[in-house]
Order: structure tokens, then C-alpha cells, then sequence
């Protein structure tokens, strides 16, 4: 594998922190009492995960690294916004470049000092509930990293650049490993959605619970137009795809289409003049072609309890944990020392 660009200590399968939110678990939970926590919920952000020098930190002994905040008896420096920001940065251009690049980044300083302040009193109370993580846990991620970089040499060239030595690496996926177990054990596990909470829901929301027809398809992308005209020309024609993905480089997904579901027009309109098994002409979308295969029409109608109860459940369960975190927010900013010296810039 090829080397990455920035160090990316993300834990999966750690915590639902910062996860993006995915598909509904599977099976049903009806009857069970409650609703198991969904395997990654959108609910806020632990920036941890990014910075690259610890928060809650002691003094630092270099001149022009000013304290800008006092968390009980720990602190916060004008190093640990920058190298936050800095960092964010290499992590942020793997997928957006100049100006979007930019902007992403500027949307972060707003809030920045209350999240590092955040981070610190979650870190504060792991500390006092004395939370311990396994050395192996910790050992196991870094193998993982230095795996995804193809050599432990281009591992080290890239920790070179970011000023930055294993043991820094090490310290942050143990911070986050911390922030993960003590936010599942004060939040978390504590968090039911019951079966009325779900059916309560849906009977309150059926309208978002109406399927449009859709289509099914079968996509095909391609890097010129010549080579999709070709190559849509040929499937059209008869030949079998198999020998046709040995001629011409591309990528093929399914998709679901849906009417009026906020796809480019021209997918849409592409995509629902077919009929089942037909091809349809090369549509360019930015820098590619797409030639999309008709493989089944889904008629519109209303979606039943059964089978939105799982994306209902994960739906509530979110809303509580987003809510249950902010009340234990505030209860430990309230009873905390926090002085703000100087707000980020």
C-alpha cells in the first residue's frame, strides 16, 4: 500500500465518538426491551483524535507557548490550539484542496476552546475514575498504522515532517482510548429506546416513511467519454461485462434512484428512461462518465414499521446520546475550575 499522507489514529470499532452514522443494525429488536446502541452514531467530536500535543498539559517550558486556559489543575497553551489546527489540516486535505481546503479548517477554530476544554474534562474524569487500557490495545493500533503506510520507513519519514516521534502517537490513542471508555460508561450505558419510544415515532412521522419509486441500477464509471461511448455501445450490443471490465478500466457500484431524491438531474433523467436490462448513454458527472444498467423498478410506497424500526431506533438513540453527553458536559463544567486567559484568535 502506498504511503498516506498525515497519521490517522482513528480507533474503529472503539466508541461511537466522532463516527459517521451508518447503516441500521440488522435484526429485529422488538420485544427485547430496548434497542442496542447503533455500531457508530454521528453525535459530536472528540478532537483528541487530531492534536498533536496532549491537552491538560503541564506548563510548558518554551517561551512563546502561552497558557490560554486553566481547566481544574490542569492547563491549556496557545502550542496545543496551533499544532490542533495545524494537524487538522493534513488531516482534513486527504479530502478537500484549496479553497473548500481552507474553509473547512476556519470552520473548526470556532469553537475550538470550549472542545479543547471539553477534551480535558473528559480526560480529567477518566484520570479520577481511574480507567485503565490495556498496553496491547494501544500496541495492536500502532500496527495497524504502521501497516496502512506499506513500511515502518515511510511511517517515520511522515512522523518526521509532523515533528512528531512514535511515543506522541502512542499517547494519543491511549487519550482517546480513555475518552472512548469513560464517555461509554457514564453516557452510553445508560441510554434504552424502548419499543413504544420507535412505534411512538413512526406514528408521528409516517410521511417520512414513503418510499418514492426507485430504481435499481448497476453504474459503471469511466475515466473519457470516447472510451464510455464505446463501452456502452458494446453492453447495448450484447457483449457480456465481464469481458468488457477486461478492455476498458472502470468501477461499478449499485445504486438506488430515487425520483425527485436529490441526485443530479441528469442521473435522474437518465436513469428513469430506462427499462429493465436497458443501458443508458454515457452521463458525465465532474470528471468522469457513467453508463448506468437498469436492473429493477421498486413501485413507491409506504415503509412499514418493521422495517424502519432499526433506522427509528438508531434515530432516537442518537438524539439520547447527543443529549445525555451535553447534560454531563455541564454538569462537569459546573463543577470545574475553567478560566479562559486568552480566546483563540
Amino acid at each position: 500500500m502506498g504511503k498516506k499522507s498525515g497519521i490517522d489514529i482513528n480507533i474503529t470499532g472503539q466508541s461511537s465518538v466522532g463516527a459517521g452514522l451508518k447503516s441500521a443494525p440488522t435484526g429485529s429488536n422488538v420485544g427485547t426491551g430496548y434497542y442496542p446502541a447503533p455500531t457508530a452514531i454521528r453525535i459530536f467530536f472528540v478532537f483528541v483524535t487530531l492534536i498533536l500535543s496532549a491537552i491538560c498539559a503541564v506548563p510548558s517550558a518554551f517561551a512563546d507557548d502561552k497558557i490560554v486556559a486553566v481547566v481544574n489543575k490542569d492547563v491549556i497553551t496557545s502550542k496545543d490550539m496551533n499544532d490542533f489546527l495545524n494537524f487538522t489540516r493534513v488531516q482534513l486535505a486527504r479530502q478537500y484542496q484549496g479553497r473548500e481546503l481552507e474553509e473547512k479548517r476556519q470552520a473548526l477554530k470556532v469553537d475550538l476552546m470550549n472542545r479543547l476544554i471539553e477534551d480535558c474534562l473528559i480526560l480529567q474524569e477518566a484520570k479520577k475514575e481511574k480507567v485503565e487500557i490495556d498496553p496491547n490495545r494501544i500496541k495492536g493500533r500502532m500496527d495497524e498504522i504502521r501497516r496502512e503506510y506499506g513500511s515502518d520507513a515511510a511511517f517515520q519519514v511522515d512522523l518526521r515532517k509532523q515533528g512528531m516521534v512514535p511515543a506522541d502517537i502512542e499517547k494519543k490513542i491511549r487519550e482517546q482510548m480513555l475518552i472512548f471508555t469513560i464517555i461509554d460508561r457514564k453516557v452510553k450505558s445508560k441510554i434504552l429506546v424502548r419499543p413504544e419510544e420507535v412505534t411512538s415515532y413512526y406514528n408521528a412521522h409516517t410521511l417520512d416513511f414513503f418510499l418514492p419509486e426507485t430504481r435499481e441500477v448497476e453504474a459503471y464509471a469511466l475515466e473519457n467519454e470516447d472510451m464510455a461511448k464505446t463501452f456502452s455501445y458494446n453492453l447495448i450490443a450484447g457483449q457480456k461485462l465481464t469481458d468488457l471490465a477486461a478492455r476498458y478500466p472502470m468501477t461499478v457500484n449499485k445504486l438506488q434512484v430515487p425520483k425527485g431524491g436529490g441526485v443530479k438531474n441528469e442521473i435522474e433523467e437518465a436513469v428513469f428512461k430506462l427499462g429493465v436490462g436497458e443501458v443508458s448513454a454515457p452521463v458525465g458527472v465532474d470528471d468522469k462518465y457513467y453508463v448506468f444498467r437498469l436492473e429493477n423498478i421498486i413501485v413507491p410506497g409506504q415503509i412499514s414499521l418493521s422495517d424502519a424500526q432499526d433506522d427509528i431506533g438508531e434515530l432516537l438513540y442518537s438524539k439520547k446520546m447527543e443529549e445525555g453527553f451535553a447534560a454531563w458536559m455541564v454538569e462537569m463544567k459546573n463543577n470545574a475550575y475553567i478560566k479562559v486567559i486568552e480566546a483563540d484568535k
